[in-house]
């Protein structure tokens, strides 16, 4: 029987899951020692010629990406297969599905799916040095079968022609109180990724009273995640409830007068993993990519190019941004996410009728 990669088909894959830290599920046999890049790796990658990336980063980063790995390693191309975390994991089922290995090493901005495709024994476990040495335990799974490549944030934010500073939302708390009514956009869980491991944290450590609640508030609902702060921007609404952290930084640096917030309560932290499949048609390169993935050379590309965050403690903030340490931050669960999610999109629509 043909397995099916779908939201419903991660529920039932998730049977066997246990709960725990941000990136880790059962422990199947714990994580290989750490691996260098060495000549020989080199070599063998080479002699591959290329390594195909399935990612659901943007493409001006992955591109940027591709071409400092090309550069640092002559002779082995990156292929760049970029779509919707969704779609991929809908591509890389009907693939599998077909007997099709195309895939060496996929990023994903659902954890869920990273764990999910863990669980059928679809990874290969694989710890870079740098995984190692420097990245938390809760940005590394128990079996190194993979690792947060990139981190990101879902904030609160406002338009500051709009709004006054002193009179900003500082928390969840605040978009509850009467003065934003009708004033309020934000992102919908059935369609975005990043909003649904956002919906999860948030009535995780909030309850479901604080959506019951916001949902009395003429909110905007709009699709994507990234949509938010365009809204923002454009002076169409004068505060976000939820929206990626790295458009809104990237509105704020172009000029536009929007300002993120990071709720007292806590800020929902994303994490976009990495991993190996077992199947991949070019291992070493595969190797060879997900090691200069972990870097801190690829890390600062993630953050000058993508404005994103990240756990490897020698890539550095854009100068006058918050540091991560210095932010609240609420708890990624990817296991959590997997067993949830139908149950949170369903509880969700039922409260905003959207």
């Amino acid at each position: 029987m043909k397995r099916t990669f779908s939201r419903r088909g991660l529920l039932i894959g998730s049977s066997a899951l246990t709960l725990g830290s941000a990136l880790s599920t059962r422990v199947v046999s714990a994580a290989p020692p750490a691996s260098a890049v060495t000549p020989e790796l080199i070599a063998a990658a080479k002699k591959e010629g290329k390594v195909v990336w399935y990612t659901s980063i943007d493409l001006k980063v992955s591109e940027q990406i591709a071409k400092t790995f090309e550069t640092k390693y002559p002779g082995v191309k990156v292929q760049v297969e970029r779509t919707g975390a969704e779609r991929l994991l809908q591509r890389i089922g009907q693939e599998y599905q077909s007997n099709i290995h195309a895939v060496d090493v996929v990023n994903s901005s659902d954890a869920s799916h990273l764990v999910y495709w863990k669980d059928q024994g679809l990874l290969a476990p694989y710890v870079p040095e740098d995984v190692a040495k420097y990245y938390p335990a809760e940005h590394k799974d128990a079996d190194g079968m993979y690792a947060s490549f990139r981190v990101f944030l879902c904030i609160i934010a406002y338009n500051s022609s709009l709004v006054k500073k002193e009179d900003a939302p500082k928390s969840f708390a605040d978009l509850l109180k009467p003065e934003w009514k009708g004033k309020i956009v934000k992102a919908h869980p059935g369609y975005s990724g990043t909003i649904l491991t956002s919906t999860f944290q948030t009535a995780r450590d909030l309850g479901w009273g604080y959506f019951e609640k916001l949902a009395q508030q003429d909110v905007l609902q709009v699709q994507s995640a990234s949509v938010p702060p365009k809204k923002l921007a454009l002076g169409e609404r004068a505060v976000q409830a939820d929206g990626v952290e790295y458009l809104i930084l990237a509105e704020k640096e172009a000029g536009q007068p929007v300002e993120p917030v990071y709720a007292t309560e806590g800020t929902p932290l994303i994490i976009g993993p990495n991993g190996l499949f077992k199947a991949a048609p070019n291992p070493n390169a595969a190797r060879l990519f997900q090691s200069y993935c972990f870097t801190a050379e690829c890390q600062q590309v993630n953050i000058d190019v993508g404005g994103l965050r990240s756990a490897h403690p020698m890539a550095k903030d854009k100068p006058g941004r918050v540091p991560l340490k210095d932010i609240k931050l609420m708890k990624d669960d990817a296991a959590g996410v997997l067993k949830d999610a139908e149950a949170i999109k369903a509880h969700y629509v039922k409260l905003f009728h959207v």
